[in-house]
């Protein structure tokens, strides 16, 4: 079996990490996996990179332009939504003619256009889709900050400066719906909460749905030692120290507030932790939040070696993740396979990667005091060592490639054997 999957980058974000996961995953398991993208950033001969005459800056400036026209020429939201108006057509390239099986995961910002997309259905070849945010079944949003307008419509979006029945978001939904009423798609979620989203949505409903979490490879994400992981990162030996990743911290969605205003309650409720607790914030402009926090701070920017992160989940005691919305993230995934107890917000699919008080602690969505209670129960209040052991177990269980493989295959499986 061959398949291709395709993704705009190839290690940037959370959504090209699992999509290189997922194919050598597949490829550990005796699937014949191939990866395009248009920002190809190693030189893993699996890795195939659009053509240069594909790779045009003006498919994504073309974009901008009109989501920004849209927005009656305001900046707001001009990076927050996607319409797909342009992009490459890969139908014609060698990768696709070859493979059994199109497997999308995150394509936007030039990657596929709308029109793209049709091309791929009309081929007639399988087409999985895995949704790394609700955009695959919503008009322009990847995250709709509890809208709800996708399940019927879209129309009148709260993300657009002007909206109307028939704004941006119903035109490009109404585009959506006739494209994929023309060919057959599996949609995957990465987690049961997104899942649910598009089981109910307008344009997936009657259409399979199911939910396979992210690979990794929990033999390169495990426990080490502690003192030695800091060593090298040149991190203290004698405070317990709080991880917060993000690809990029300033992203409100990503809730560092909450962590700055939760670390602020713990100060104030336990003034001794100023001499033994300390927060690593890993992500791009993390330097820019050294003086929010009352305890120390570490900036350790963006990382996407993945020695270095093993290095920096096992210098950690516990992993909070603020995040307001959010899919599955792998950050999770990372830090427990790593044997990290997690700390996040009762939101997404996270409460499906954290058991409460059993590898972590689910907080009350956007409560500071409760994240600041889960912080301090989390690590001086429960059974700390217990957690780190079922943090590792769970990801053994749910996480590791070869369960994974064995759940997309059977989806390629379905979908080939359907179409005979």
């Amino acid at each position: 079996m061959k398949v291709l999957i395709i993704n705009t980058a190839e290690r940037k974000g959370g959504a090209a990490i699992a999509a290189n996961r997922l194919m050598k995953a597949l490829s550990r398991n005796g699937v014949e996996a191939k990866m395009l993208v248009r920002d190809r950033a190693t030189h893993d001969v699996r890795v195939v990179s659009l053509p240069a005459d594909m790779k045009r800056r003006w498919h994504f400036l073309e974009e901008r332009m009109r989501i920004w026209i849209a927005n009656g020429f305001s900046k707001a939201n001009l990076f927050g939504v996607d319409i797909a108006s342009s992009g490459s057509d890969i139908t014609s390239l060698q990768a696709f003619k070859e493979a059994d099986v199109i497997h999308l995961h995150w394509v936007n910002q030039g990657m596929l256009s709308l029109d793209g997309l049709r091309a791929i259905l009309g081929s007639g070849k399988p087409v999985v889709w895995t949704m790394h945010d609700m955009w695959p079944f919503t008009g322009i949003c990847h995250y709709s900050d509890g809208c709800d307008r996708y399940i019927a419509d879209c129309g009148d979006c709260h993300l657009l400066r002007y909206p109307g029945e028939c704004d941006l978001s119903r035109r490009v939904l109404d585009r959506k719906k006739a494209i994929y009423g023309g060919g057959d798609i599996a949609f995957v979620a990465c987690s049961r909460w997104l899942a649910s989203l598009a089981e109910r949505a307008a344009l997936t409903k009657g259409h399979y749905v199911t939910d396979i979490p992210n690979a990794i490879d929990t033999e390169v994400f495990c426990p080490g030692d502690k003192e030695e992981a800091r060593l090298r990162l040149k991190l203290p030996a004698d405070r317990q120290m709080l991880l917060f990743g993000s690809m990029k911290t300033t992203d409100k969605r990503k809730g560092i507030d909450y962590l700055i205003e939760a670390s602020r309650l713990l100060a104030e409720k336990y003034p001794e932790l100023a001499d033994t607790l300390g927060v690593m914030v890993l992500g791009a402009a993390s330097a820019e939040y050294a003086e929010s926090f009352p305890f120390p701070i570490y900036c350790l920017g963006y990382v996407n070696d993945e020695r270095e992160l093993v290095d920096i989940y096992n210098a950690a005691d516990l992993y909070v993740t603020p995040s307001l919305q959010d899919n599955l993230p792998n950050t999770i995934v990372e830090a427990m396979s790593c044997g990290t107890p997690c700390v996040g917000f009762d939101t997404g699919g996270i409460p499906q990667m954290i058991a409460h008080r059993v590898n972590g602690y689910v907080a009350r969505y956007k409560s500071a005091e409760d994240l600041a209670e889960g912080i301090y129960t989390t690590l001086y209040a429960g059974c700390y060592d217990d957690m780190c052991r079922n943090a590792r177990a769970e990801a053994v269980a749910q996480y590791s490639e070869p369960v994974a493989a064995r759940r997309y295959i059977q989806v390629y499986e379905r979908l080939i054997l359907k179409g005979r």
